[in-house]
């Protein structure tokens, strides 16, 4: 509303305004008590955004500290915009991964797109050359036509997006289950490289220093985008609380920053993510201990009559907070302009500690830092009870067989082949990369350097929903062994904690267990934690979702020569191994809830020591060019990774299982810890005692050959199929339920 009709601030306290603007009762009486006096309606909406849980993490900051957040190779960790880990050789790579998941559910191509130009923003914040996007993606079923749209147009977004600004899109994973149907998931991870000792970060520092607005004008976009992905209800909010991304404009920002920032002149800059000039300039005054103040009558809007209200929470797309040198002013004027983007002056660095804001000559908004980022509130919520029972006991037998089973397995939409999904991204551009999409990790090289960075995305929330602690732990451990399995030695990871209301004490228990898994397989597994999000109150039809922390994690290979593809290449005299323990419990499998209709059992076998001794062979193997290939078990179990590695060098495999293994647990069974790999024949006897001298229990499977895969016990044939019809089960699926109705394309 125009300035002059807002309400006053007796207003706002009387009618009870500050509600609406994101604030409980306590917490308006808690920015008074702050203020001494009544906060307006500018100040209001600002301590609504920060104070928001999508701002603050005020639910769940006091569990966030149990991270490990250090080590050797930690150059930057939580709290900066990205983080940075050395890779040796004078470089450094930043990543970070983010939710867009409440505006892909209302608006999915423009929620995914503005989820892919966000973090790419972060990277080339903190001075780092972006060189590949990833993502993790949930969906509902793909048989409902809502699910088809939303899946289709949030593929669209994200390719829409990094195709145009030229970063290659090279792994992520998309899952499908009941429990997104109404809330989809959309995680965006992006990955830089820089100089070590060039890290640039968003500090507001230097008495008197120039304040910068760059990049597009501030439109009415995205307001309320942060108190939006903070509610109960967020598809009951309009849709201009979306914010729309232009890639166009994001590549020519992205320039024109990496160029600022090398020219020295810079002393710190900011993204303007979620609440967007509040957050990145009160954020910027917090890291440096100082203030700001603002005339806002000079930040470059498209819009006509905007109030400082709506400058100050507009989350309009690629636009930067830039602080200067003073006297330096000039530069940042050459570079933008002939960028052809925005640039204005809009204020200065102080010593009082406020965040202070002119309009039309007149303060409209004087409040310290400190209370609205340093003393923002934080809960500790209640728990609910630990041993909460939530799953059911697993059948002793299935209706179907083995046989059926498995290619019904095989064309699951979480299963089956994601060539729909990742043809539509540019996954080469920039020519850097060696292992694109399909692989356990993703690797890209390091320019002018023999070695390349490897990177993944994992996580399962059937895990965590059954057994908080024991997913959470094998969050960590999943998307560390897929680095092991090319060959990578892991770094650290980033993650993105998608849970449900916090207000429940079951889903806190959830967060809080989940936490405490996650951090202990990052210790053991040498991973620590230095970048994430936090995304709450995801709900479908009032129904929490299940709780699905994502894991990003990042290596580097030494040699790129030594990586290890997920198939061989070449498959004369080639064998099979399971590394790993053998495992017949169906806990916590995708098999066993297809049958049931429902997540049952425990969590999957998880032992971090195991993880530990395994990795650290991969590597050994890897370096040493002992595999022809590596596959990690995981959704699906043995029959699917079988499968995929068959598939993939185009030979089928005969395996003969032992009379005492229960057939149907062996080869569904998703216990962690095992990864399949190729050997040639003359290879596998030092397989073998390599893997005894690391403790791992070694079997072999098979010798790839022929056209089926072909399972026997006991003289019986437990299953047979042809590569070909597994081939079109496994690649058709998708496709097939995608056009098996005409696509919806109204959003509601």
């Amino acid at each position: 509303m125009p300035i002059l009709q807002q309400p006053t601030a007796e207003q706002i306290r009387d009618e009870r305004i500050y509600l609406k603007l994101g604030l409980t009762e306590a917490e308006y009486d808690q920015v008074s008590a702050k203020l001494g006096r009544l906060p307006n309606y500018v100040e209001t909406g600002i301590f609504g955004v920060l104070w928001s849980e999508h701002c603050s993490y005020k639910s769940s900051k006091v569990h966030l500290r149990r991270f490990p957040t250090t080590g050797p190779q930690v150059l930057q960790g939580p709290g900066e915009n990205a983080g940075v880990v050395d890779i040796g050789d004078g470089l450094a790579v930043a990543f970070k991964m983010e939710s867009h998941n409440h505006p892909s559910a209302v608006e999915p191509y423009q929620g995914a797109a503005t989820g892919v130009g966000g973090i790419l923003r972060d990277i080339f914040t903190m001075g780092a050359r972006p060189i590949a996007f990833l993502n993790s993606l949930r969906f509902g079923p793909l048989d409902d036509a809502r699910t088809r749209y939303l899946f289709e147009q949030v593929v669209a977004g994200i390719g829409g997006y990094g195709n145009c600004v030229g970063i290659p899109t090279v792994g992520g994973e998309v899952q499908f289950s009941p429990t997104y149907r109404d809330n989809p998931l959309v995680n965006a991870m992006c990955v830089g490289i820089l100089p070590a000792d060039e890290i640039m970060r968003g500090t507001a520092s230097g008495v008197g220093n120039p304040v910068f607005v760059v990049g597009a004008r501030t439109g009415r976009d995205g307001i309320h985008g942060a108190t939006f992905a903070s509610a109960e209800d967020p598809h009951a909010k309009e849709r201009s609380a979306v914010q729309v991304g232009d890639p166009f404009l994001g590549k020519l920002l992205m320039e024109a920053c990496l160029e600022l920032i090398a020219s020295g002149a810079v002393v710190g800059i900011q993204d303007m993510g979620a609440a967007g000039l509040t957050s990145s300039s009160a954020e910027m005054a917090s890291r440096a201990g100082g203030g700001i103040e603002m005339i806002l009558d000079d930040v470059p809007v498209r819009e006509t009559g905007m109030t400082p209200y709506e400058m100050m929470l507009s989350e309009s797309q690629e636009r930067m907070l830039v602080v200067l040198e003073r006297g330096h002013e000039d530069v940042a004027f050459e570079i933008f302009r002939r960028f052809g983007l925005e640039v204005a002056n809009v204020g200065r660095v102080t010593d009082d500690g406020y965040l202070r804001l002119f309009w039309k000559g007149e303060v409209v908004a004087e409040m310290p830092v400190s209370a609205l980022v340093d003393e923002a509130p934080v809960y500790e919520r209640s728990l609910g009870n630990a041993d909460a029972q939530t799953s059911t006991a697993i059948p002793s037998a299935f209706a179907n067989s083995i046989l059926e089973s498995w290619l019904e397995l095989m064309a699951h939409p979480s299963v089956a082949d994601k060539s729909w999904v990742y043809r539509q991204y540019d996954s080469s551009v920039r020519t850097s990369t060696v292992f694109g999409p399909g692989h356990d990790a993703a690797l890209v090289k390091v320019p002018g350097q023999d070695k390349a960075i490897a990177m993944t995305t994992d996580g399962n929330s059937r895990y965590v929903y059954l057994n908080p602690y024991r997913g959470g732990q094998i969050a960590v451990a999943e998307a560390v062994r897929n680095l092991a399995t090319v060959g990578a030695k892991p770094l650290a990871i980033t993650n993105c904690l998608n849970f449900g209301n916090p207000e429940k004490p079951e889903i806190m228990r959830q967060l809080s267990d989940a936490v405490d898994g996650m951090a202990a397989a990052c210790e053991k597994l040498g991973a620590p934690v230095v970048s994430g999000n936090v995304s709450l109150y995801n709900q479908s039809s009032g129904v929490d979702i299940q709780p699905t922390p994502v894991v990003g994690a990042v290596g580097v290979i030494s040699g790129i020569g030594h990586r290890v593809p997920s198939a061989p290449a070449a498959v004369k005299d080639t064998q099979l191994f399971l590394l790993g323990r053998e495992d017949d419990s169906l806990d916590g499998t995708l098999y066993a809830e297809m049958a049931c209709g429902r997540p049952v059992g425990d969590g999957p076998y998880v032992n971090l020591n195991e993880e530990a001794a395994l990795h650290s062979l991969m590597l050994e193997l890897a370096q040493d060019d002992i595999l022809e290939s590596a596959h990690d078990v995981s959704e699906g179990g043995l029959a699917v990774t079988v499968a995929e590695v068959c598939l993939g060098c185009g030979n089928g495999i005969s395996i003969t299982l032992a009379d005492k293994i229960n057939a149907t647990g062996w080869l569904f069974s998703e216990a962690q810890g095992r990864i399949v790999v190729a050997v040639a024949e003359n290879m596998a006897p030092e397989l073998i005692a390599r893997a005894e001298r690391y403790g791992v229990p070694v079997a072999r499977l098979g010798q790839l050959s022929g056209d089926h895969i072909t399972v026997a016990q006991g003289g019986n044939v437990v299953a047979k199929m042809s590569l070909q019809h597994l081939r079109e089960r496994f690649e058709q699926s998708i496709p097939e339920k995608l056009a098996s109705n005409a696509l919806t394309t109204v959003a509601n």
